[in-house]
């Protein structure tokens, strides 16, 4: 009877070992609440409006989704409206920026830790801000919003106003360009997925923009024409019967802080006197045109080109695009080990430091009982949603607990996820008869291996948690 109840037992063990695994598993994808095709960085409450008259015609007619990041919160600047100053008026101007941003419908704004900085001087404001910290935050924001195109302050030094921290932001949207995209920058924001509730890794994906453009603060503008996509201000947007300035005129009207005066007295003028007021270049906010001036990209074209042209075209020379850009990838699907491992091999290659010895297989020491995880990135044929089956093969005891079966992947360049296997208890003999085990996962899609990883594990009595 024992023999026929455990022979019953295994069977339905393996029942259910089998229904789980044909089970298809849904991934969760990144989201879609907070992502924007346009990420806009600036320094200050206020700086925005430097560039509003194109974010409405892009907003209104194009229907591109916009997002804005201040690297401060501008403490240090003047108050023209009230008494308030230092971090009282900090606060305030927060609310400004983000009621604001709102009249344009843009309500996912995002604030740095950076502090005001009253400089001509870059390397002033970049000391003051905390450089590395605030990169850090940018590059995540980028990861988290996935733009296609990042507009900033030109990082440059122009007689106007000239203001160290304009072109501090320019300096770290250049960064976050060239880091966001590169799975070795920041590698905890990018390392996933794991256990539900984990506070340090964040399973977010690297992201690579395809364009970068500036604005400047300086008196002369036309000195710009020609480097990049000309926007007139003053044309009319079809779905909104208004000119582009009244548009962005309208959403600076909360910045009474700093321009009480001046939004005061022309939202008391009519619409023509408005208009009158607009035309002369003495009193007009915006140049006629705005240029946009090309900084990069990750696509072929011309400075010149539209902001959304040719998103999609290939460089001509792959020697233009980093290693980790996701369009060099190929269009075949991929496997690869993940976490600490997948950081190493793209660091080493990133800093030419392909020369250091690695381990022949990859491997890992951690204390019997508790589970061993083995991190994967799949790589996706052309950035395309299917599914994939995780097969695992784990030593005799081992118990896989989390990962295999039939996974529906979302539509991106990569996906993270992991296998959990339990191990057993052991003592201390049976860990030395034991030895170092293997661990195999194997990826199919369409019936078809795509890759396998292995993952050599040596069960210990005692190891810090992997």
């Amino acid at each position: 009877m024992r023999s026929r109840s455990a022979i019953t037992l295994v069977l339905l063990a393996a029942n259910l070992a089998c229904s789980r695994a044909q089970t298809i598993q849904p991934v969760k994808g990144p989201d879609e609440r907070v992502k924007a095709e346009i990420l806009v960085v600036v320094a200050h409450p206020d700086d925005e409006g430097a560039v509003t008259p194109y974010l409405a015609r892009a907003i209104y007619d194009q229907h591109k989704r916009v997002a804005v990041v201040f690297a401060t919160r501008g403490g240090s600047g003047g108050n023209d409206y009230t008494r308030e100053h230092g971090p009282a008026l900090a606060d305030i101007r927060e609310q400004e920026a983000r009621a604001a941003c709102a009249k344009l419908g843009i309500t996912n704004v995002w604030f740095l830790d950076g502090k005001d900085t009253a400089s001509q001087n870059v390397l002033n404001s970049l000391a003051n801000w905390g450089h590395g910290a605030n990169l850090e935050a940018l590059v995540r924001i980028v990861r988290l919003t996935r733009p296609d195109i990042i507009i900033s302050w030109l990082p440059g030094v122009f007689v106007g106003e000239n203001h160290g921290d304009h072109q501090a932001s320019g300096v770290l949207a250049t960064e976050a360009f060239d880091l966001a995209g590169d799975p070795s920058a920041f590698p905890a924001q990018v390392t996933g997925a794991s256990k539900r509730l984990e506070q340090y890794l964040e399973n977010l994906t690297p992201w690579q923009p395809k364009k970068l453009f500036f604005f400047s603060d300086a008196d002369d503008q036309k000195q710009f024409s020609g480097s990049g996509p000309e926007y007139s201000v003053k044309e009319t947007s079809p779905s909104q019967k208004k000119p582009y300035w009244q548009l962005a005129l309208n959403s600076a009207t909360p910045h009474l802080t700093q321009f009480p005066e001046e939004i005061h007295h022309m939202t008391a003028l009519s619409e023509e006197q408005l208009k009158q007021f607009m035309d002369d270049p003495q009193h007009s906010w915006w140049t006629e045109p705005m240029t946009l001036v090309f900084g990069k990209a990750t696509v072929a074209g011309k400075p010149t080109d539209e902001v959304f042209a040719n998103l999609n075209a290939v460089m001509a020379s792959p020697g233009e695009m980093s290693a980790h850009n996701p369009a060099a990838c190929g269009d075949d699907w991929t496997v690869a080990l993940g976490g600490p491992w997948f950081f190493y091999k793209a660091f080493r290659k990133e800093h030419g430091l392909d020369h250091l010895r690695v381990a022949e297989l990859p491997e890992i020491g951690v204390k019997a009982g508790p589970s061993v995880f083995v991190p994967l990135v799949i790589g996706h044929g052309k950035g395309k949603a299917g599914g994939v089956t995780i097969e695992v093969q784990a030593p005799g005891g081992w118990k896989v607990t989390h990962g295999d079966g039939k996974l529906a992947l979302p539509e991106e360049d990569r996906t993270d996820v992991f296998v959990e296997v339990a191990t057993p208890e052991l003592g201390k003999e049976e860990l030395r008869k034991a030895g170092p085990q293997e661990v195999l996962v194997r990826a199919i899609v369409e019936g078809k291996p795509v890759g396998e990883v292995r993952l050599k594990v040596t069960l210990r009595t005692s190891a810090l948690a992997q």
